[in-house]
């Protein structure tokens, strides 16, 4: 998720030229994206992309708040930001549910290389 449109489109295109997911949903704010996961059964798995610098609810909300609400998922979650502070990256790391960082923009190389593909 990204509050850019333009981002959203361009990994849309991206992710789905690696065949990664079923359905490539994207999301403006992390508040709608949570809202939509609450709906999503439990055994469901997802590949989350969540962008840090959100407006209303940024990154470290994001993560706070689903580590609250879904302890039982088993999703991943690879961070994609345009910070390339360290502090950003350590941050990450504290929280079990992420799974990676990536720098902005997302290439397939990238996604290669996460996912060791």
């Amino acid at each position: 998720m990204d509050d850019d449109p333009i981002n959203n489109l361009i990994n849309r295109r991206l992710l789905g030229k690696t065949g990664i997911g079923n359905e490539i949903k994207e999301f403006l704010s992390a508040e709608e994206a949570l809202e939509k996961i609450k709906l999503l059964p439990p055994e469901s798995s997802l590949l989350i992309f969540l962008d840090i610098n959100m407006p209303v609810l940024n990154g470290w909300e994001f993560l706070d708040a689903y580590a609250e609400l879904f302890p039982f998922r088993a999703d991943t979650i690879v961070i994609l930001s345009s910070s390339i502070d360290y502090q950003d990256r350590q941050k990450a790391l504290e929280y079990p549910i992420v799974s990676g960082f990536l720098e902005k923009p997302l290439s397939l190389e990238k996604i290669d290389n996460q996912f060791n593909r």
